[in-house]
This record gives structure tokens, sequence and C-alpha cells, in this order.
């Protein structure tokens, strides 16, 4: 299984990205898909997940401006990221988690700046 994941940038305060993320291979049951993100200097965090069953979980630092979405054909995950502030400059990875493994992307960069 493979994630390849897109859509991270440079944008100023204030703006909007959409990262997605495409899973390929044999890919057996998907339980829950999500996002992470590493700041330098900090551990990796929990940006938002979502469950098969489309149930969704954000950190309260991005809940209300961050949405989770599937699109369960592709089997891609994106993230729709407004109202982008400085501290949320960092790499932000997916991860898929089946009945068997979990899995992560390679990451991608967001930097919010001016």
């Amino acid at each position: 299984v493979q994630l390849q994941a897109s859509g991270g940038g440079l944008v100023q305060p204030g703006g909007s990205l959409r990262l997605s993320c495409a899973a390929s291979g044999s890919i057996f049951s998907i339980n829950a898909m999500g996002w992470y993100r590493q700041a330098p200097g900090k551990q990796r965090e929990l940006v938002a997940t979502i469950t098969s069953g489309g149930s969704t979980n954000y950190a309260a630092s991005v809940k209300g401006r961050f949405i989770i979405s599937t699109d369960n054909v592709k089997d891609t995950v994106y993230l729709q990221m407004n109202s982008l502030r400085p501290e949320d400059t960092a790499v932000y990875y997916c991860k898929l988690v089946t009945t068997r493994l979990a899995y992560w992307g390679q990451g991608t960069q967001v930097t919010v700046s001016s």
C-alpha cells in the first residue's frame, strides 16, 4: 500500500489550502484515514481523522477551520484548511488504518507566512 500526499505549499495567513492523499495497492478493509502534522522541534500530532462510517474527529486547534473528507471510490482523503495561521506551519502526513495494518504517507510541507 502506498499513500501519495499532495497540495502543500506556501500560503499567507488567512488563506486556504486543500491537501489530498491517494491510497493505492492491495487495500483491504479501511477502518479510518487521517491527517497528522509535525512542526520543527515538536512531536507529530493528530489533526483530523475520519472513519469508514464517516465519523470525524478534529484537534481543538483546527476545529471550525479544517474539514476532512474522503472519496471512497478513489480511496482518497482530503483536508480542506481554511483561515490558516502561522502556527499551522508543519509537515502534514496522511495515515490509513486497515483491519490489518496502518500506513503513512511521505508528508507534504505547509508553510503559513506573510
